[in-house]
C-alpha cells in the first residue's frame, strides 16, 4: 500500500483518486476550495461520480498534501499546472514521484505538462499517465487502458503498478513527447469534430477529422523526435477517437456548440467546465510554426477561436485545399 495525494478534486482527480483508493492505497484528495473539501468530508460524494470510497481523505492544505507521499499525482486543469506545482514545490522531497495526468502545452513556454512540472521541481521524478479514459467511466469501473510514460522505464513500471488493476489496465513507454503532443493536440481536433457535428455533418466527416488529425499530430511528433508508433496507440489515435466521439467529452461539446454558431466565449460558458483543447490550440499552431510543420485542421480551429472564421467556411477551406498523397514519409 502507498500513500499518494491526488491534487484537484475535478471529475479526473476524483476519478483517480477513487482508483487507487480501490487499490487499496492511502488516498489523499487535494482542493484548493475549503468549501469544496469541507462538502466532500461531509458528504461523502461527488456531484459528477457518486459516492466515494469509505478510505479516502480530503485537505485544502498542501503542505498536508506534499510531504511523505510515495507518489503525487498532479490532475488540476493543464492551465493550473505551473502555478500548483510552484505551490507544491517547498514540501516535495529529492526523488519524490510526480504523476502528470493533465493534457496541454504551455502557452508561452511550449512546454508539455511534465517539462513544465520539471522546471518547477527539478528535483523530483515525473512521470505522466495518459490514454482515452474518460472520469466518468472510470468511477464506473468500467474497463479503461492507459499509458503510464516515464524516460525511465523502471519509472514507468513504478506508475503502472500503482493504477494498474482487473479494470484499469496501464501499459508502459518511454516516448513522454509522444504521449504528451498526442493528449494536447486531440482536444484541439476533438473542437473541430464537435465543429463539424454542430454543422450537422456526418459519420465521413467525423472520420475525416479523426485520420487526418493523427496524421498532421504525428507529423509535428517525429518532427520533435517523438515515435510514430506512439500515434498509432492508446495516446494517439486512440485517446483522438473517444474525445471526438463522446458526449463525455467537453471539448467535443464545445465544439458542436460553436458549430451551432456560439462563440468561443459562450460555449465554454455552458459546458462550464474547462475547455483544454481551447487553451492548447494557439500553443499547438506555434508549436507548429516553430518546427515548420503544417497542421491545417489546428490552424482553422485557431482561426474559427479567435479570428471570427465562421465554421462552415473553415470546413469548405479543409476541403478545398491543393491535391496532395495521404501519406509523406514520417
Amino acid at each position: 500500500m502507498a500513500k499518494i495525494s491526488v491534487l484537484g478534486s475535478g471529475a479526473w482527480g476524483t476519478a483517480l483518486a477513487m482508483l487507487l483508493s480501490d487499490n487499496g492505497h492511502e488516498v489523499l484528495l487535494w482542493s484548493p476550495f475549503a468549501e469544496h473539501t469541507e462538502e466532500l468530508r461531509r458528504t461523502r460524494k461527488s456531484s459528477a461520480l457518486g459516492e466515494l470510497p469509505a478510505g479516502m481523505q480530503f485537505t485544502s492544505d498542501m503542505k498536508k498534501a506534499g510531504e511523505r507521499q510515495d507518489a503525487i499525482v498532479l490532475a488540476t486543469a493543464s492551465v493550473y499546472t505551473r502555478g500548483v506545482a510552484r505551490e507544491l514545490r517547498p514540501y516535495v522531497k529529492t526523488g519524490q514521484l510526480l504523476v502528470c495526468v493533465a493534457k496541454g502545452i504551455e502557452e508561452k513556454s511550449l512546454l508539455f505538462q511534465t517539462d513544465e512540472v520539471q522546471e518547477e521541481i527539478p528535483d523530483a521524478v515525473v512521470a505522466c499517465l495518459s490514454g482515452p479514459s474518460h472520469a466518468e467511466e472510470v468511477a464506473r469501473r468500467l474497463p479503461t487502458t492507459c499509458v503510464a510514460g516515464a524516460a525511465d522505464s523502471a519509472v514507468a513500471e513504478q506508475v503502472q503498478a500503482l493504477f494498474m488493476n482487473r479494470v484499469f489496465r496501464v501499459y508502459t513507454s518511454t516516448d513522454v513527447k509522444g504521449i504528451e503532443l498526442g493528449g494536447a493536440v486531440k482536444n484541439v481536433i476533438a473542437l473541430a469534430a464537435g465543429i463539424a457535428d454542430g454543422l450537422g455533418y456526418g459519420d465521413n466527416t467525423k472520420a475525416a477529422l479523426i485520420t487526418r488529425g493523427i496524421a498532421e499530430t504525428a507529423r509535428l511528433g517525429v518532427k520533435i523526435g517523438a515515435n510514430w508508433e506512439t500515434f498509432a496507440g492508446l495516446t494517439g489515435i486512440g485517446d483522438l477517437i473517444v474525445t471526438c466521439a463522446s458526449m463525455h467529452s467537453r471539448n467535443r461539446r464545445a465544439g458542436i456548440l460553436i458549430g451551432q454558431g456560439k462563440s468561443m466565449e459562450e460555449a465554454m460558458r455552458e459546458v462550464g467546465q474547462v475547455v483544454e483543447g481551447v487553451y492548447s490550440a494557439k500553443a499547438a499552431l506555434a508549436l507548429a510554426e516553430r518546427e515548420q510543420v503544417e497542421m491545417p485542421i489546428v490552424e482553422v480551429v485557431n482561426r474559427v477561436l479567435f479570428s471570427g472564421l465562421p465554421a462552415a467556411e473553415a470546413v469548405q477551406m479543409l476541403m478545398e485545399r491543393d491535391p496532395v498523397a495521404e501519406w509523406n514519409h514520417l
